[in-house]
């Protein structure tokens, strides 16, 4: 896989000597259990995968390389780059300014920008009408778009699946950049739908079997589907696609009973006339970041710490899976481990930020689970995990646990 020219202070010492010993040991990434760094009275169990993706890397590169090219040329972002405050922080220390917020909000107008200017797409993609817009002020669109190209792979997925006249279901969260972003290409060519969860699917289901009226569908999917939507006509054929973010498995999950409900409504004989099998549109980092995640699940740790932006749908999603297991306090740096007694992290259920104590066990060795989202730099982790290292003594050196690791 290409790599990527990103800035020294994203990178570590200790994550990614770790990731490539386990490269090495494990080229084709079919092992996913925890490597676990033993410092002696802390012990930390490391994912197998996470951190910096393909897309979030080709992204950041595109930014760097366009402020390094373009010297006193204003350079806006759409919006977030990806969801990581420090490194959108980086990005404006740059002198990179945001056009607007997550939800589509306006820092800038857009007649305050001349075709003079330069304006990156963000990871996530952009919405057809963003880039029509873009291309009649005559801003060139191509050579900044950041956009990822496994999110390009569903919108291309979800073009071919309007050719062959069926519905796109977008497993996502609707108001999210990508999410938009995706229905916006979807719509051009096939009906769409978005659907939030497992449970909004099973409620599409029974609208497909009769079981709930056809009314239900335009109240429960409101501001959700395609324009001039025919319940009757328009779930008659379905393919499903997702934000790359979300749960692999739940996409799976939502992808099976929607075939299931098909099979049911008209038979199995027929399925492929009713129903696209879309597997292969899944997101390779999602996918490895949620078998890493299910690796770490393995271990016996007695709390987990997950670095990533609290806006992040990736990294909201592994502190979903692990804290079924363990205490597990999701942070954006290393600052918010506040003393060895006290942590400020991250309820994405009640969306605020709250202090705990006593998050450390006093029992040793003390087992933690150290993993980070996919749009967090391996150095925040290294800091992490310093932090957590300088409250207790008698630690064994960095160099003394790597050479054991490498045994």
């Amino acid at each position: 896989m290409k790599k990527f020219d990103i800035p020294e202070h994203y990178r570590s010492s200790i994550i990614s000597t770790i990731k490539e010993l386990r490269k090495i040991r494990d080229p084709r990434k079919k092992d996913f259990t925890s490597t676990e760094l033993d410092f002696g009275p802390v012990k930390f169990y490391i994912a197998r995968h996470f951190g910096f993706c393909y897309g979030v890397e080709n992204a950041i590169e595109i930014a760097y390389k366009t402020v390094e090219e373009n010297p006193g040329k204003r350079i806006f972002l759409l919006s977030e780059m990806i969801h990581n405050p420090g490194v959108n922080a980086d990005l404006k220390r740059q002198g990179i300014n945001f056009i607007m917020d997550t939800e589509g909000n306006h820092y800038v107008q857009w007649e305050k920008i001349t075709k003079d200017d330069i304006v990156l797409i963000p990871a996530f993609g952009t919405t057809i009408e963003i880039e029509k817009k873009l291309i009649e002020m005559g801003i060139p669109i191509k050579q900044y778009d950041t956009t990822c190209p496994f999110v390009e792979k569903v919108w291309n997925r979800a073009y071919e699946l309007g050719d062959k006249e069926y519905t796109v279901i977008i497993h996502g969260k609707h108001n999210h950049e990508e999410t938009r972003a995706t229905f916006s290409h979807s719509v051009r060519n096939a009906k769409s739908v978005i659907v939030r969860d497992i449970k909004e699917t099973e409620t599409l289901a029974k609208i497909i079997l009769g079981i709930f009226p056809k009314e239900d569908f335009y109240k429960i999917f409101d501001g959700k589907y395609s324009e001039d939507f025919n319940v009757e006509k328009d779930l008659e054929k379905v393919g499903v696609v997702n934000q790359t973010t979300m749960l692999a498995s739940e996409t799976q999950e939502i992808a099976d009973l929607l075939k299931r409900t098909m099979i049911d409504k008209h038979g199995e004989q027929s399925i492929k006339d009713h129903f696209a099998d879309t597997r292969d549109t899944l997101c390779y980092a999602t996918n490895d970041n949620q078998s890493a995640t299910y690796g770490l699940l393995e271990t016996n740790a007695d709390l987990a710490i997950v670095v990533g932006g609290y806006n992040s749908s990736n990294t909201s999603h592994i502190v979903e899976l692990l804290e079924e297991k363990f205490p597990t306090y999701f942070i954006n740096n290393a600052d918010k481990i506040l003393s060895e007694k006290l942590i400020s992290h991250f309820n994405f259920h009640s969306k605020e930020e709250i202090t705990t104590g006593n998050f450390l066990p006093t029992n040793e060795p003390v087992k933690i689970v150290l993993t980070s989202g996919a749009s967090c730099p391996d150095a925040y982790v290294d800091e992490v995990l310093n932090r957590i290292l300088s409250f207790y003594e008698n630690t064994r050196s960095l160099e003394e646990v790597i050479e054991s690791f490498e045994q």
